[in-house]
């Protein structure tokens, strides 16, 4: 009894401080960076120094977008996910926003804004280019003003634009842009100068953070990641914490950018495509993902090309699949952050997505999850009910042994081995249901965090968005000067109750202090847990009723 319930809990409690505190102590270690020697950059504006001209002056207001865009030759873009447009000076990304994603609830609320202009509060934007060793090339930078030869860019309508440097050099960059969040940028250069040249592409993401304002999340990776070579990369901001800190690796093939907890931009490489590829802060709360190509040589009267993929947009875990396959891009969907338990969070997702399908509603079909689960470990949990019971039945007897040999702990414990024997109970057994169920819950827990499917998804009531925390808390707590802790909502509640009846249900511990302890443990529970997605609150409640129907079910067989 004593055994058993210590196990139980133990269980549980140890894994939550393993998890949470191996996840805080220990991130993920970047591999050690490359230091091949690069070829010397001498160009008119090096792009990681190309902050230059989109600095805000100190005690200058930041812009909105559309004051920021208003002046600017642009070239706007759409389909049916995405709208913004490009700035011409420079050819540069600077304005993109998702049509299917809105910043709230309401129904009037804006789309979601992901790239955003130089000199706005927090500038986000993509640039592609040539550098050269030769100082005498002019070429294109992010002062450029580019001739576009069409007018608009469509899945329809790729958009082409050029630039004579007067030298002999023509630059020509066809964009196209499909039905969902990839651009494709090929650039060509021809050269006319009667002597041969080298050029190396290069591309960038800069994003500036706030990071007072801008907390990252513990649960989800955001900031800088990619996979380098085949290997994850993930790279906090608060890592590179001094302008010009950086993080250099080599790779042929892969992707490297930003990510948020639902949104993703990235520069794509082809599979045999090799680059030199930078993580830095290179600026105050100025951040930039960089590559840099291999060189290309191009002789009198032919034509240099360079094609590179620029993906901005939601991490639609279904899509980033299916440009996986497509284009056969390296893990491209590890974008999403999985976690440890990967073999189980996406099948899990996979699972909701198709229930959600048939069903219609999210929060029914996480429910229908819970009962499939449950289900599936029915023969186990039963195993864990039964022993549990008997231990529960014959408790008065393991008081008994306890009372009588309270000054003689290894003639207790011999005593109560040989009731185990006797009566056929296995203390262990109430255990593996548990341990079980610790990485089912935690990958549930990143499915709700990191599937956009299910941001802003409805369930029944006053539950608007499955992956925020309840929201109709006991109104009482604001009336009183409590930390927000405990604005616990009705659903953390009725998961608490549930988890109360539950433990009634199993034996008590016979030591007073430890029932004190576990007698608390649904409270504790429900704070915790209050603050999650509603989500999880939702089909941890079911869960436990369903073990609590089960259980009874048990008990009344043994006879407890």
């Amino acid at each position: 009894m004593k055994e058993e319930t210590r196990g139980l809990f133990l269980a549980v409690i140890l894994s939550v401080i393993a998890i949470f505190v191996t996840n805080y102590l220990f991130p993920t270690t970047p591999a050690a960076p490359q230091n091949n020697a690069e070829p010397e950059i001498i160009a008119n504006e090096n792009p990681a120094n190309s902050q230059n001209e989109d600095k805000i002056i100190i005690d200058e207001k930041p812009l909105t977008t559309a004051e920021a865009i208003a002046s600017e030759k642009r070239i706007k873009f759409s389909n049916d996910v995405v709208h913004g447009s490009i700035r011409l000076k420079g050819a540069r990304f600077d304005e993109l926003y998702l049509s299917k994603y809105k910043v709230g609830l309401e129904k009037d609320s804006p789309d979601v804004e992901l790239l955003s202009p130089a000199r706005t509060i927090e500038p986000y934007y993509a640039e592609f280019g040539w550098l050269s060793n030769d100082r005498s090339l002019k070429l294109p930078d992010n002062t450029t003003e580019w001739l576009a030869k069409t007018r608009e860019l469509t899945p329809e309508k790729p958009l082409v634009l050029e630039y004579n440097n007067g030298q002999g050099l023509r630059f020509i960059r066809k964009i196209s842009l499909d039905k969902n969040y990839m651009f494709n940028i090929e650039q060509s250069v021809e050269n006319n100068t009667g002597k041969e040249i080298t050029l190396y592409p290069y591309g960038l993401i800069s994003r500036t953070i706030d990071e007072n304002k801008n907390a990252q999340n513990a649960v989800v990776h955001e900031g800088m990641l990619g996979v380098i070579d085949s290997s994850l990369k993930e790279i906090k901001y608060s890592s590179l914490k001094k302008q010009g800190e950086k993080e250099e690796f080599k790779t042929s093939g892969g992707w490297v950018g930003f990510g948020d907890r639902y949104w993703f931009s990235s520069l794509v490489f082809g599979n045999n495509q090799n680059a030199k590829v930078k993580f830095g802060k290179t600026a105050d709360n100025v951040y930039q993902v960089d590559y840099l190509g291999d060189a290309a040589s191009i002789a009198p009267g032919s034509i240099g090309t360079q094609n590179i993929r620029f993906y901005s947009g939601a991490k639609e875990i279904k899509l980033l699949d299916n440009y996986t396959k497509k284009y056969n891009i390296d893990k491209f969907d590890l974008a999403v952050d999985f976690g440890w338990y990967y073999f189980l969070t996406k099948p899990f997702f996979y699972i909701l997505d198709f229930l959600y399908h048939i069903i219609g509603n999210m929060g029914w079909a996480i429910l229908l999850f819970a009962a499939l689960l449950r289900l599936l470990m029915y023969p186990i949990a039963n195993k864990s009910y039964e022993s549990m019971s008997k231990m529960k039945k014959v408790q008065p007897k393991m008081l008994e042994i306890q009372e009588r040999y309270k000054d003689d702990k290894v003639k207790m414990q011999q005593e109560v081995m040989n009731l185990y024997r006797k009566e056929k109970i296995n203390p262990a057994a109430g255990c593996l249901p548990v341990l079980i169920q610790i990485p089912v819950f935690f990958s549930l827990y990143k499915v709700l965090n990191i599937s956009i499917e299910i941001r802003h998804a409805p369930f029944i009531g006053w539950i608007k968005d499955l992956s925020a925390p309840d929201p109709l808390t006991i109104s009482v707590w604001s009336h009183l000067p409590v930390p927000g802790i405990l604005d616990i909502g009705i659903w953390p509640i009725l998961m608490g109750v549930s988890m109360y009846i539950q433990q009634k249900l199993n034996p008590a511990p016979a030591n007073k202090d430890q029932a004190r302890v576990f007698a608390l443990l649904p409270l504790i529970f429900t704070f915790m847990l209050g603050h999650f997605a509603s989500g999880l609150v939702i089909y941890w409640t079911l869960s436990n009723l369903l073990s609590i129907i089960q259980q009874k079910a048990i008990m009344r067989k043994v006879g407890v």
